[in-house]
């Protein structure tokens, strides 16, 4: 596909932790200049069959998008999926698998809460946070802060959210890459050099990371990030160059949950674009093209 305006192929609506509804996150698509773009919500494909409904034959134009959190021995990771069938079954299972994973991690919290804090919940918020599609720290964050246990939504999870710590199953980045390619899709590690927490990956430990996740199928690394540093981005750049991997940019964007501006990746639009980047746009599948 020969596309050369603005890309955004990153961000969240309230279908998982962000605060745009898919209507307004296309509204906010085209007021920010945006030609491609992706919604990627935590475990979920729901907007996959909102958003196309939602465009017009003048744009922007829209690539089915989904963000699984996953964890090995060797560390935590978030993969990213990009052009697959919404209805084909690798992609449905592993949605509905990350969706039972991430209800049980609630309840954990939940748990952990009464029982270390002595925070409780009305029944009917509770009520209210299971119902969501993808309910996950951001709410529980909210919640504890409408009820005076914190004094925002920030200070909930730093001080207490992540310092809990859980028995919890997870998807494996492995399981995540071959439901996403069985789909039809591009599997795509989100924000490489972040790990867990504040860790940051670089030279031969990202390396190993990236040869480990390209042995299990990953095709793309997304090199150009919001949060990161010029380095970084080179760096990235660099193990794609040298591994044959697709190029992605993303804001991860959330709305007013966070810091993130929609269509700030990174990217510099006026300048030549690499060439992962180039082959993961003429590769994709989109909609409205």
């Amino acid at each position: 596909m020969d596309f050369s305006g603005k890309i955004d192929l990153h961000m969240h609506t309230t279908v998982s932790d962000g605060t745009d509804t898919p209507e307004e996150i296309v509204s906010r698509v085209r007021e920010a200049g945006i030609g491609l773009f992706s919604v990627t919500d935590h475990d979920s494909i729901k907007t996959a069959g909102i958003i196309p409904t939602l465009l017009t034959e003048d744009g922007p134009v829209f690539v089915t998008g989904v963000e699984f959190s996953c964890r090995d021995e060797e560390g935590k990771y978030h993969i990213l999926g990009y052009g697959y069938d919404p209805e084909a079954a690798p992609i449905c299972e592993l949605v509905d698998k990350g969706h039972r994973l991430r209800i049980g991690k609630v309840r954990a919290r939940l748990d952990l809460l009464r029982s270390t804090f002595g925070f409780s919940f009305p029944e009917e918020e509770l009520d209210d946070l299971f119902a969501l599609d993808n309910p996950g720290k951001p709410h529980i964050a909210n919640m504890m802060a409408r009820h005076g246990y914190a004094e925002d939504k920030e200070q909930a999870i730093k001080d207490f959210l992540n310092k809990l710590r859980l028995r919890s199953e997870y998807i494996r980045p492995e399981e995540a890459i071959r439901g996403i390619l069985d789909s039809g899709g591009i599997p795509v590690l989100a924000h490489p050099s972040y790990g867990d927490g504040d860790q940051t990956i670089v030279g031969e430990a990202m390396d190993a990371r990236l040869r480990r996740l390209m042995d299990a199928g990953l095709q793309g690394v997304e090199a150009f990030y919001s949060g990161f540093a010029p380095k970084l981005v080179r760096e990235m750049l660099s193990f794609a160059e040298r591994y044959g991997l697709y190029v992605t940019a993303g804001s991860d964007y959330h709305g007013t949950n966070r810091m993130e501006i929609l269509g700030d990746t990174n990217l510099d639009e006026s300048g030549e674009r690499p060439e992962g980047l180039i082959r993961f746009l003429n590769d994709v599948n989109v909609t409205g093209k």
